[in-house]
């Protein structure tokens, strides 16, 4: 009876272990494990899922096409594959197999047994395939933990968190993303994203050889023609490493931030996109080229390009230039000096202009001095005959910039920019003649005239001061108040297109939404329009429609005067203006003009 007992128990035990067998190989197979061994395989149909569930690699057929391909997708999102290994060799069905052979080698072969991708390491005892919660497919060395190889270091068109772009100073090689021929075909495509880091370093996107869009050079902040980077830099913190080995640019995501990608689609847009989990989509926060002013020297050297502009003038000249062709169809030949300098032999009569909020010029011949601060710089660029211009290159620490960048070459890819930076421009001792901007008086006065005139002169300036410092009325009775740009920002998401109710041709509409639940209409008045007139109007604005309070008219609730910008916020009009009643929607593009200066 005993000897049946133990029969019974330890047919048992065998059909448990059989079981817990059983069970690991059919979660194997169903894709619930981030690991493969020395061995193992990974078969079309199978697939391997990071620890958290966020990522998953397998085989799959993007688009129409109906080739296949290794790749590694957002599970939230399966046709967002934002990693490829055969990218130029597809799989013609499904009897792809991926191996971890015993040489320690992953490769990937077709049902014929032919190498379509494999991966190059050195061996290691003990290591194993994993995909991490990252998204980072890497080999390690088990006994050590050590990365003998990563999806990282091989980056296809998306740029992930812990990611980098840039060089590899030992080595020469670099990292950069390459845009996909087409939605539908992953192989290499003629768009690519890199850093590039002679002068400062700066994001470009290549189209084949010719630089298409550039970002503007890092300025310790971030990229000086993208200052919406800061915007999201809580959750997705900027990093830029200099060191001996390596120059690169990355990000990290916050603990609670949402999943995010960049990536250079096949159309040669850099865009940066997050999930949004309510809707169950993607949201882009930034895509660049935003407007015609972000393609490459778009308005030729010493151009200067305003996106705010009507479109048959985004090109103008710097101040103390003139264009090279008088129609606007040949603005890409750019703008020349109006008067030559007066600089030789150490002696030089020539001065500085600045010219604000502007994406600095290419860097690449540009010359960089980490080590000096503006002053300086100035000193430099005012005793080099060759100097045409210069700039600080870190804005960190508010007022104290620190850095000198000098161009000695034409100045190229300029444009205004909200938040952009000044530019120190050299120009002739003419230039700042007041003679050439206010006519000379020929009549003798009198002395205690004279003296009159410039106390009445001083008299409307001081006067002026005190009602637009700053470009705000400072009013003590003035019930609306000043609210901050983030707040705005908020509100706006961002100042996003898809927010905009009107524009005109000294300011943008937008439709923001306060956290109790209320809209308003935010009216941001244009970068090209911040000229002591634009500044003038605006403060007027704020004064008049302050003191304004009537059942007809739409009330002034609050104000932005920060940095550079100039934004009005007022109640929302959710039924439109009264002349939409009574002259009908055909005069509601004319309206938008004549009140949104």
């Amino acid at each position: 009876m005993m000897a049946t007992s133990q029969l019974l128990e330890h047919i048992i035990l065998l059909l448990l272990l059989l079981s817990f067998f059983l069970s690991v190989q059919t979660s194997a197979a169903a894709g619930f494990t981030d690991k493969l061994e020395r061995g193992q395989n990974l078969t079309d149909g199978q697939t391997l899922v990071s620890a958290g569930g966020s990522y998953t690699l397998g085989f799959f057929s993007p688009g129409v096409s109906t080739k296949r391909y290794l790749g590694i997708w957002f599970s939230v999102s399966n046709n967002t594959v934002y990693w490829v290994a055969n990218r130029d060799q597809p799989l013609g069905d499904r009897t792809g197999i991926l191996i971890f052979d015993d040489v320690d080698r992953l490769v990937l072969l077709d049902g014929s047994r032919r190498r379509a991708w494999s991966s190059n390491f050195l061996a290691a005892p003990a290591a194993v395939v994993q995909l991490l919660e990252s998204g980072n497919l890497v080999v390690r060395n088990g006994s050590s933990g050590t990365s003998l190889w990563q999806s990282f270091d091989h980056p296809s068109d998306t740029m992930l968190p812990d990611m980098k772009l840039g060089k590899n100073l030992w080595t020469g090689g670099d990292w950069h993303l390459t845009a996909w021929r087409s939605a539908d075909d992953p192989s290499p495509g003629d768009y690519r994203r890199t850093l590039e880091t002679a002068g400062l370093p700066e994001l470009v996107v290549w189209h084949r050889d010719v630089k298409k869009y550039r970002t503007g050079p890092w300025n310790g902040l971030y990229f000086n023609g993208v200052p919406e980077r800061s915007w999201f830099a809580d959750k997705y913190p900027l990093r830029m490493t200099t060191s001996p080995s390596e120059m690169t640019y990355g990000y990290t995501a916050a603990p609670d931030a949402f999943l995010t990608r960049v990536v250079v689609n096949h159309t040669g847009a850099a865009e940066r996109l997050v999930w949004d989990v309510g809707t169950g989509e993607w949201r882009t926060y930034f895509k660049g080229p935003r407007d015609t002013c972000d393609t490459y020297a778009r308005c030729g050297p010493f151009g200067l390009c305003d996106a705010g502009a009507v479109s048959s003038a985004f090109c103008g000249c710097v101040e103390g230039f003139s264009p090279v062709h008088a129609s606007p169809s040949d603005s890409a030949g750019g703008c020349r000096r109006d008067a030559p300098l007066d600089c030789a032999g150490g002696k030089t009569t020539d001065g500085f202009k600045v010219v604000p909020g502007v994406k600095l010029p290419d860097t690449q011949n540009a010359s960089v001095d980490m080590e000096v601060e503006l002053e300086e710089c100035r000193d430099r660029c005012f005793a080099d005959c060759s100097c045409l211009a210069y700039a600080a290159v870190d804005i960190r620490g508010g007022g104290h910039r620190t850095g000198c960048i000098i161009w000695k070459d034409d100045l190229l890819d300029l444009r205004f920019v909200d938040g952009g930076q000044n530019l120190y421009l050299r120009l002739s001792k003419s230039e700042f003649d007041n003679r050439k901007r206010f006519p000379t008086l020929l009549v003798a006065t009198p002395v205690a005239s004279a003296a009159a005139i410039v106390l009445v002169v001083f008299l409307i300036w001081w006067r002026s001061r005190r009602r637009i410092k700053g470009g705000i009325p400072h009013n003590p009775t003035m019930v609306v108040p000043s609210v901050s740009l983030d707040i705005i920002r908020d509100v706006t998401q961002n100042f996003s297109d898809g927010n905009i109710i009107g524009q005109g041709g000294f300011s943008v509409v937008y439709k923001g939404l306060l956290p109790e639940g209320r809209t308003v209409a935010v009216k941001r008045l244009k970068q090209s329009a911040l000229t002591t007139k634009g500044n003038k109007d605006f403060a007027r604005e704020v004064e008049v429609m302050a003191g304004l309070r009537h059942g007809s008219l739409v009330r002034l609730l609050a104000y932005c005067n920060e940095s550079r910008e100039r934004i009005l916020v007022y109640e929302y009009m959710q039924n439109k203006s009264l002349n939409v009643y009574i002259f009908g929607t055909h005069y509601l593009q004319e309206y938008y003009i004549i009140f949104y200066f």
